[in-house]
């Protein structure tokens, strides 16, 4: 009778640590288990694409008493790095400038071709091209700071126009950023700004998205102070208050 006040703490000293214990095993095995069945569903899903294009012969697919995963995935990055270098040669350029223009002639498949061709280049071959730069702006309205990727200065006809329709901003002093939704940060709006509008943050663009992608529950710690673009320009008089400082 004397012993059972103390069972109740007892209890629930144990659950909570059962609890804990729990919670602590789903973090590290949660992220571990759902990258290794994406990793797994693509490794199939090239498997599945590429496995039949390979004769038998070579396939050891036919020679083996078991599958062989991520062999489909080996032979398309080989097939690709031969093409690439492929079209750096004469002929490579002059077999896919024909095919180019080929694809070019037809009405429908001509702009997705063209459009998926400039991602590419953007994303992949030309790095300096690629979001630099994670920032903050007033939007949608004033007072209120959304995350964006700065892709960089607006360059062109959108430059020249809005350097008209602003004499005050110089035809430098324009940036193209992209604002990305949650949680799927590939889509959202591109907007050009002046530099005074941008303010850049210290965290990595790998970190940005990260932010956008959680809602904003993984919050990168701040290594370094922030800076700000238009830090040199000054503000015009006629644009909204907006330093988060």
């Amino acid at each position: 009778m004397n012993d059972r006040p103390d069972d109740g703490p007892i209890q629930t000293t144990w659950r909570a640590r059962l609890r804990n214990h729990f919670v602590t095993g789903l973090v590290v095995v949660g992220p571990l288990a759902i990258t290794v069945y994406l990793a797994r569903g693509f490794l199939d899903w090239v498997d599945a694409s590429v496995k039949p294009l390979i004769p038998s012969t070579w396939n050891p697919d036919t020679h083996l008493p078991f599958a062989v995963p991520g062999f489909g995935l080996l032979v398309a990055m080989i097939g690709i790095t031969l093409l690439g270098a492929l079209t750096a040669s004469l002929v490579g350029r002059t077999l896919l400038s024909y095919g180019e223009d080929l694809v070019g002639r037809l009405p429908f498949v001509r702009p997705v071709y063209r459009t998926l061709k400039q991602i590419f280049q953007t994303f992949v071959s030309s790095r300096d091209q690629s979001f630099r730069e994670v920032g903050l702006i007033e939007w949608p309205r004033a007072g209120v700071w959304s995350l964006v990727f700065v892709s960089g200065p607006a360059r062109g006809e959108v430059a020249e126009r809005l350097s008209a329709e602003r004499p005050e901003v110089g035809i430098d002093d324009w940036l193209t950023v992209f604002i990305p939704t949650t949680p799927n940060p590939t889509g959202g709006y591109v907007m050009f700004l002046p530099k005074a509008q941008v303010r850049i943050l210290a965290m990595s663009v790998e970190d940005g998205a990260k932010l956008v992608i959680s809602g904003g529950i993984v919050t990168p710690e701040r290594a370094v102070p922030a800076r700000e673009v238009g830090s040199a320009v000054p503000v015009p008089a006629a644009e909204p208050p907006g330093d988060p400082a």
